[in-house]
């Protein structure tokens, strides 16, 4: 797929935290996209153990980690659980502007949309041995060198959080 001026993607994640693999599927969905819709998901969960921080938390995790150049070309938006599987991506139509393709590696959200015959993108995952979000929360817990896995504006927000405490 070209990159075109009309051409708007989404991508949907928890980023329970926004690590360096979320970094490089934005860099990837914005090669082949103009915009870029980000969806927080579980934004309505958090102080949680899979879901510790709050959709807000997560909104600064990733607009502190992207350049503004980017930033001119992606919108972050929330995305509840409703709980029911065959009405969330019309749910999330309900809240993000239209799309013409969704990024995803989750083979649930995949199937969900493939089956309404929308283009979904698999994104090539970063070191995903090391970096997960799953990983990274108990790196943090367990006072492991978690940091280099980050972008810089998700570490500054987990230690002025108090991140460790959180997660312990």
């Amino acid at each position: 797929m070209q990159r075109k001026l009309d051409v708007n993607g989404l991508l949907i994640g928890r980023f329970q935290p926004f690590h360096k693999g979320h970094l490089a599927a934005v860099n990837f969905c914005l090669s082949k996209v103009e915009n870029l819709w980000i969806g927080i998901g579980s934004s309505n969960k958090s102080n949680e153990k899979k879901n510790p921080f709050t959709a807000d938390e997560r909104k600064e995790m990733i607009l502190s980690s992207l350049d503004s150049d980017i930033l001119k070309r992606v919108k972050i938006y929330y995305i509840p659980d409703i709980g029911d599987h065959e009405k969330w991506t019309h749910h999330v139509d309900s809240i993000v502007p239209k799309y013409d393709v969704v990024f995803s590696n989750d083979d649930f959200t995949t199937n969900l949309y493939k089956k309404r015959g929308i283009n979904v993108i698999e994104v090539p995952m970063l070191q995903r041995d090391k970096i997960s979000g799953t990983n990274i929360r108990e790196m943090i817990a367990s006072e492991n060198n978690w940091s280099e896995l980050v972008p810089e504006g998700t570490k500054k927000l987990l230690l002025k959080i108090n991140a460790k405490a959180r997660l312990s």
